[in-house]
């Protein structure tokens, strides 16, 4: 009876484990809920429920003794390399390859893993990004470099910011404070041409796309408390980018 039950144990924490990675790195309610319960099953207990929010997880087994945890999470960011990696290690599970020991070692290897790319090459594909989204939204050639800039800069300092004050409102508005100082400079300083797709094109790597587009995928999996929770922050993202900008633009 004894072993049984720290065998519960350790599929509780590797379930756990596996749901907080996925929860942290910007996963989908049901695709983590799903993940979970595939690993449960895989190691023998079928009779498992999960409820979670972007701020926890609450996972429950049945048998072969009722057992309840729940895990708070405080971080959340966009690292789908990780998401991955656990759907990965979830199919080498449910196929039998992996005794629970290895699995957790890998979860934990996977959570300790940092960033894939250094801080300057994030910034570099930002400031490419933003001058490409000034093509797309048929701005001239005069302002790629700009747009580029001011892209490149305010996203290096919203990741600045949020590493010395972890609210991410104000390192949103930080961002955008940013980027609306130097599209207003370019074009004063001759520069720049069109302010205001400067500003546009390089405000979309700050954008939470990948937010927005969970958010619905939840409610629409009927996941309406997650759903409601990651729309109202994508809301207090984007918020936050609208006022930085207007805040510059009310000086001018």
């Amino acid at each position: 009876m004894e072993d049984s039950l720290q065998k519960e144990r350790e599929i509780m924490k590797l379930c756990l484990l596996a749901g907080q990675i996925m929860l942290q790195s910007g996963a989908e309610t049901y695709r983590v809920e799903d993940t979970m319960m595939r690993i449960a099953s895989s190691y023998g207990i079928d009779h498992t429920h999960s409820y979670m929010t972007p701020t926890g997880i609450i996972f429950s087994l049945e048998d072969p003794q009722p057992m309840t945890r729940l895990n708070r999470i405080t971080e959340r960011t966009t690292h789908l390399y990780k998401i991955d990696q656990v759907n990965s290690l979830s199919r080498r599970i449910s196929a039998g390859g992996l005794s629970i020991e290895e699995a957790y070692k890998e979860l934990q290897d996977i959570d300790r893993a940092g960033a894939i790319y250094p801080l300057w090459l994030n910034v570099l594909m930002a400031a490419v990004a933003s001058g490409c989204f000034l093509i797309m939204f048929r701005g001239t050639w005069a302002d790629f470099i700009p747009a580029m800039l001011a892209g490149g800069i305010g996203y290096y300092c919203s990741v600045l910011l949020h590493r010395f004050v972890p609210v991410k409102f104000f390192a949103e508005f930080s961002g955008a404070l940013m980027i609306g100082l130097c599209s207003i400079f370019s074009v004063k300083s001759g520069f720049g041409q069109a302010r205001d797709i400067i500003i546009i094109s390089s405000v979309m790597p700050l954008v939470p796309g990948l937010l927005i587009t969970n958010a619905i995928r939840d409610l629409m999996a009927g996941h309406l408390v997650s759903g409601l929770s990651k729309g109202a922050e994508a809301f207090i993202t984007s918020f936050a980018i609208g006022a930085g900008i207007a805040f510059m633009l009310s000086f001018q």
